[in-house]
């Protein structure tokens, strides 16, 4: 086994030293480290070794060090090094992913036992993944996440690794970038796919029912609880469960939640039994949890045990030069969904969509494309771009929402809330559209009574 690679972790360095020698004695090829920051500098998707690191370390620990290693490939073996009493632990770690774990002191022949299981293990792993290369088989990730810019290469690998594997998964990405696309992909590539996919969106449900949704409920429970009832959790079993914006679920639930993952159990409202749960968990935040932790708003044991693995969807503005062909991508399957004849794009047009800012990214440019075959946008915004003195459509819709808005403003003295309710659009849009123009509401007012005044 002189080819095999074994990357050894451990701050203490009379204990690296005669692991490694113990290990090498038996045929690996060890590369030893104190600290798992320079470890990590090795790890890739093509490592064709074992990862042996010791849980508690000074800087990066063992657990931290795991999670690490899976957001980079979640099939790399790791075997995690306990001390006495850290069995807990390590059972965790097992939950969160690791290949194993061996309890100090260890014989050289016990973890020797464990390296070669493990490195057979990611040998058929890559074996896999070279043999569906040369074949030539295809999935369809590329048609649901397109993109030839590194960023969605990157993403579509991690996808295609991640999704085999049964780890939870935390998915952090824009408004619109297709994070609930990734959520089924991952559904799809895993060993559940023929079971359900159950997609709850934590901000949308009532926050007086939301226990009996995901929980289900015992008959009496509750006043209107009349006959027991499933809840979301009970009807995923088997299968995928997709929270929606992770970050809106309420506090208080959070804990309860907490115990669903750690446990892999469910208590029904009104009883007390408790119900197995067999699931795999993919969340997802359209902003990053850590400062919604330091403020209070998000527990960071959740945190922890949810990010297994953690997918970082890239939006449009970082891989602007996917934009017009995903646009050209969209354009076709809008035609053959409204049963229209393929629809050309100019190469002006084309152009033009790659240099636009798409702040909704893909779920913007879909509607776009569907405008565009309708023939109730594009067209018209395609021409006058042709013409050298012609303001684009989208020049001219800014233009007219501007003066709609000014004038609003003015009729109503600066106040904002007649505003929005004459125009029927929420406070926060107000705002978000009166900074892009740069509309100053007081000198609007005071513009506006001046003229009253002559």
């Amino acid at each position: 086994m002189s080819e095999s690679r074994v990357l050894l972790v451990d701050d203490e360095e009379e204990l690296r030293h005669s692991s490694a020698q113990a290990l090498e004695l038996a045929g690996f090829r060890v590369d030893a480290f104190a600290s798992a920051e320079h470890a990590l500098e090795f790890i890739g998707f093509s490592f064709s070794g074992v990862v042996i690191s010791d849980i508690r370390m000074p800087g990066m620990d063992g657990m931290t060090f795991l999670q690490r290693i899976r957001e980079i490939d979640a099939e790399v073996p790791v075997i995690l090094v306990t001390g006495h009493g850290d069995v807990q632990l390590a059972v965790r770690a097992m939950r969160e992913g690791a290949y194993d774990f061996v309890e100090k002191p260890f014989t050289a022949q016990t973890l020797a036992g464990t390296i070669r299981r493990a490195l057979e293990w990611r040998g058929l792993v890559l074996e896999n993944r070279r043999l569906r290369a040369v074949a030539g088989k295809r999935d369809d990730i590329e048609q649901r996440l397109p993109g030839r810019s590194q960023a969605m290469v990157d993403l579509r690998y991690k996808v295609r690794a991640i999704g085999a594997s049964d780890a939870d998964t935390l998915i952090i990405g824009e408004t619109g970038v297709g994070k609930e696309v990734v959520a089924r992909a991952l559904h799809d590539l895993s060993s559940r796919a023929n079971s359900p996919f159950i997609a709850i969106n934590c901000a949308a449900l009532p926050e007086t029912l939301i226990e009996s949704e995901l929980f289900g409920h015992e008959a009496g429970a509750f006043p209107g609880a009349l006959r027991p009832r499933y809840g979301k959790f009970e009807h995923g079993r088997g299968g995928t469960i997709l929270l929606d914006e992770i970050g809106s679920m309420p506090f208080d639930l959070q804990a309860k939640f907490l115990r669903v993952l750690q446990e892999r159990v469910i208590t029904r409202l009104g009883s007390n039994e408790v119900v197995p749960l067999d699931v795999r968990f993919v969340a997802t935040s359209k902003v990053d949890l850590e400062p919604e932790v330091a403020a209070g708003r998000f527990r960071a044991d959740l945190l922890y045990r949810l990010n297994v693995a953690t997918l970082r969807v890239p939006p449009l503005a970082q891989r602007r030069s996917d934009i017009a062909l995903l646009f050209m991508q969209l354009v076709r399957e809008s035609a053959a969904r409204y049963g229209r004849d393929d629809v050309e794009i100019s190469p002006a047009l084309a152009s033009e969509i790659g240099e636009r800012d798409w702040p909704g990214n893909v779920r913007e440019l879909r509607n776009a494309a569907e405008r565009f075959v309708l023939g109730l946008e594009a067209e018209q915004d395609d021409a006058t771009s042709e013409r050298p003195n012609g303001a684009r459509l989208a020049d001219k819709v800014a233009a007219f929402e501007k003066s709609l808005i000014a004038g609003a403003l003015a009729a109503h003295g600066g106040a904002l809330k007649p505003v929005y309710e004459s125009l029927g659009i929420s406070r926060k849009t107000l705002y978000e559209k009166m900074q892009k123009f740069g509309l100053d509401k007081r000198l609007l007012a005071a513009e506006a009574q001046r003229d009253d005044d002559a």
